[in-house]
């Protein structure tokens, strides 16, 4: 399919990724507090409900993968656009907790059809060999999520409450999201028949493969683990450190226009590159934006942006690597089951994170964060290796 017939899709998966991340993963930053206010529901399970959600879509993402590679993405993401708006709708009539959290539940399965594991998927799965640099471009669309659906959040939350803008959300996935997947994501072409192009497809992957598999999954582990717990418990870490939390807010708001930035920077390259370097400058940028601040180091703002570009390339990282190693034929099957891993770590490290904030120290938790970075840039030495 040729660039220019390419760009609809492309800009279509955009807009779905960041109605699909606001409304669901960077919902709680903004209406948590509205929800345990309005409700007297404890702000820990009105937050937990994001990380129930999470393991949800860890536990999808492999039977997705499979979904995408026999049907393609565009029934799957129809189904993502349906369960989020039948989640957000249950949160925003739930009369009590536990049906607040089943909201979350049918959330989980809308993020496990809908985030970009199952996009970069749908991506593979159409343009086969040919996805990097539409992978590249969808990650350049997402970084948008939080820049747009924050303060289109607090609007809401302001103007028809929290439960008005669960309502809301609910609706632009009916009108926009959903006439987006089934108007401009084409249908994949059918798989080849013969059952030794499925054994091919879809047989174990060899000793090597394995290997490679593994190692990469540990990243995601790892890097899955250090952006839930950033995201969540950066400005409480600046505090300790006695920056003001307006100070803290405003650092924290570099990190956004630094992924963008770096991304970008990647899309300049044109794709010369093997995606293993867009890795490894991801992971090396990540560590060393950690180190600097575990250390306590003057210059907070340039740490966070050395952070935040390093997280916004890994990204790219996260889709593009996989297609290299496994190539595209089994790409969807292996991004479903990659998800996994990273999904459950980043379900678990926030509560993780406030235990060692609680127990121990926010200096502690730097550390963990320090080391957390520099076992990944050994793994992905090892996974250089193992290529």
């Amino acid at each position: 399919m040729s660039e220019g017939r390419r760009w609809p899709v492309i800009s279509a998966l955009g807009v779905i990724e960041i109605l699909a991340w606001g409304s669901s993963f960077y919902l709680p930053a903004v209406l948590a507090g509205p929800v345990a206010d309005g409700t007297g529901w404890s702000l820990a399970w009105v937050v937990g409900g994001l990380s129930l959600g999470l393991l949800v879509a860890a536990f999808a993402s492999p039977h997705v993968g499979a979904a995408i590679h026999r049907h393609g993405g565009r029934p799957v993401l129809a189904m993502a656009a349906l369960l989020l708006t039948v989640g957000l709708t249950t949160l925003a009539l739930a009369p009590v907790l536990p049906v607040y959290l089943a909201g979350w539940l049918l959330l989980g399965l809308g993020m496990g059809c809908g985030l970009y594991d199952p996009a970069f998927a749908t991506l593979g799965r159409l343009y086969g060999a040919e996805a990097r640099p539409a992978i590249t471009t969808l990650t350049l669309w997402g970084g948008f999520a939080s820049t747009v659906c924050w303060p289109l959040s607090a609007f809401l939350v302001a103007h028809v409450g929290w439960r008005g803008a669960c309502l809301a959300y609910a609706g632009l996935h009916l009108t926009v999201t959903l006439p987006l997947v089934l108007l401009l994501i084409p249908k994949a072409q059918a798989l080849p028949a013969g059952t030794g192009h499925r054994q091919a497809d879809t047989g174990p992957l060899s000793a090597p493969e394995r290997r490679a598999f593994l190692l990469f999954a540990g990243v995601l582990i790892l890097g899955g683990a250090i952006m839930s717990l950033v995201s969540v418990h950066l400005l409480t870490l600046l505090q300790a450190r006695g920056v003001a939390l307006a100070s803290a807010v405003s650092y924290g708001a570099l990190i956004g226009p630094a992924q963008v930035g770096a991304r970008i920077v990647e899309m300049s390259f044109k794709g010369r590159h093997h995606p293993l370097w867009t890795l490894t400058a991801a992971l090396a940028l990540v560590a060393l934006g950690l180190v600097l601040l575990a250390l306590g180091l003057p210059g907070v703002g340039v740490w966070l942006v050395l952070y935040g570009g390093g997280n916004g390339i890994y990204s790219i990282a996260r889709g593009t690597v996989p297609l290299a190693l496994f190539g595209p034929a089994r790409y969807p099957l292996v991004v479903g089951r990659l998800a996994r891993p990273g999904l459950v770590a980043q379900a678990l490290a926030p509560p993780a994170g406030a235990f060692v904030l609680t127990h121990a120290s926010p200096d502690a938790l730097w550390w963990i964060l320090l080391a957390l970075g520099l076992a990944n840039v050994g793994l992905v030495g090892a996974l250089w290796r193992s290529r």
